[in-house]
């Protein structure tokens, strides 16, 4: 039987290599299922019968920002030793980091636990022929609720840790970008960052309790793109979560808010001396959050200003110009709460005032007048022109669809998409950058600069 099971395993790499996951969905209607599990669970699914695979995510509300100041960090080593091993519970043996890798190797699967600012997240990835997928939830389940958080593998790790963080403090992007999300979200979680200290006083019973607190049915996102029925989908998320602790989700209490991220009250200079061939420099502030109905007006605006690479007002300016740096761009990074509005670029030492001078005279332009009209329909033609590359696999698809499960996106949001890019106006973006960003209030970062370099 194990024999049969790795030459099955076999194929599955060998699909999963030659990338056989292309979706019939790029040009057509994309039907989303969704219902509440009796346990709380709630399920998106996608169906895909073209391909005899299946891809899962599980979202839970335990990202970073429910992590205190004094610990950052601990949302993601606990997803890390997630990975380490499991507890030998209910007749099941105990298995190290080891033998769980060679575990999922057997089966040919991925499985997969990562941490973000809002959200914990648990991935598999397996054939849906009915011995394989049983095999591979019974074991994301036990990852799931029974990780057995070896101590010893901790201390290993952290030392790790520690020697990787202290090798990016030589690293003038990390320490500009450090500074940068320190004090654009100052007290805000989504600004906690990870030192020597926070590191210091994390143990395994701190991972243990954090996982207990957030890691349940009534706090799970399912999402799933391939080969399943709905009575499919339900039964695999049945299994990957039967072993978390039963309880009545209307009984259990919400988890408690966590404060809005502030606006910025006053322009800040930060100014950091490093010995490097680039400055780096970072403009910005708190942005928008994802469910934010102003999101296609400023995706669209915001291509034409920095995101839109070569062609954007941003690079004309200070790199065709001007010569003034070899890229720049703009983004937005929304999320639960305001994710920060970044301007970025890298330049030398001595150009860096006058750079970030013409940065900050083109963004304040922009947010006064908008986009041309030819600037924005080159926009919504390029980004509805791409949308299909989007949505062309199934792991494109698991991504947009567990998009639309955590931010209650309405489940039409795919099919309506360009739609909506196509009806942003000039007006639509200009009101939407002038009500989201105050270019006379942000944060400037500036690392490496010559020392009278002043904007």
């Amino acid at each position: 039987m194990k024999i049969a099971i790795k030459n099955r395993a076999v194929c599955a790499i060998l699909v999963w290599a030659t990338g056989l996951f292309y979706s019939g969905f790029a040009l057509a209607a994309i039907p989303i299922q969704h219902w509440t599990q009796p346990g709380g669970a709630r399920v998106y699914l996608i169906e895909s019968p073209a391909i005899a695979m299946v891809d899962v995510q599980v979202d839970m509300d335990g990202g970073s920002r429910r992590v205190a100041a004094d610990q950052a960090g601990l949302a993601g080593v606990t997803a890390a030793l997630l990975s380490k091993g499991v507890a030998a519970r209910n007749g099941a043996p105990a298995l190290d980091e080891n033998a769980l890798g060679e575990a999922w190797a057997d089966l040919g699967a991925q499985f997969g636990v990562s941490a973000g600012s809002d959200r914990f997240s648990f991935s598999l990835r397996s054939l849906t022929e009915p011995d394989l997928l049983e095999r591979a939830v019974q074991l994301a389940a036990r990852q799931i609720a029974e990780p057995a958080f070896p101590d010893a593998v901790w201390q290993r790790d952290r030392q790790r840790l520690l020697a990787q963080l202290k090798e990016s403090y030589t690293r003038p992007a990390y320490l500009a970008a450090r500074a940068f999300s320190e004090a654009v979200y100052r007290n805000h979680p989504y600004g906690h960052e990870v030192s020597e200290a926070t590191l210091g006083r994390i143990g395994v019973a701190d991972m243990r309790a954090f996982h207990a607190g957030y890691i349940s049915a009534c706090n799970a996102r399912v999402s799933i793109v391939g080969a399943l029925t709905r009575a499919q989908a339900d039964a695999l998320v049945k299994g990957l979560l039967a072993r978390l602790p039963t309880s009545d989700c209307a009984a259990v209490p919400p988890l408690p808010p966590v404060p809005e991220v502030a606006a910025l009250e006053a322009a800040r200079l930060i100014r950091i001396p490093f010995d490097s061939a680039q400055a780096h420099v970072l403009l910005g502030q708190p942005g928008y959050k994802r469910d934010d109905p102003d999101f296609f007006a400023l995706t669209l605006g915001n291509y034409v200003l920095g995101g839109g690479g070569f062609v954007s007002r941003l690079t004309e300016e200070v790199r065709e110009k001007r010569g003034l740096s070899y890229s720049v761009s703009s983004y937005f990074s929304p999320g639960r709460h305001a994710g920060a509005f970044t301007l970025g670029l890298q330049t030398r030492p001595d150009q860096a005032a006058q750079a970030t001078e013409v940065a900050r005279q083109v963004l304040a332009r922009f947010v006064a007048d908008g986009p041309s009209e030819a600037e924005l329909q080159a926009a919504r033609d390029n980004l509805i022109g791409g949308f299909p590359l989007l949505i062309d696999s199934n792991r494109k698809l698991l991504g947009n669809l567990s998009n639309i499960a955590w931010n209650d996106l309405p489940l039409d949001y795919l099919d309506s998409w360009t739609a909506r890019i196509a009806k942003v106006s000039v007006a639509d973006v200009r009101a939407a950058f002038a009500r989201k960003l105050q270019p006379e209030k942000m944060v400037t970062v500036i690392l490496g600069a010559a020392p009278n370099a002043t904007p």
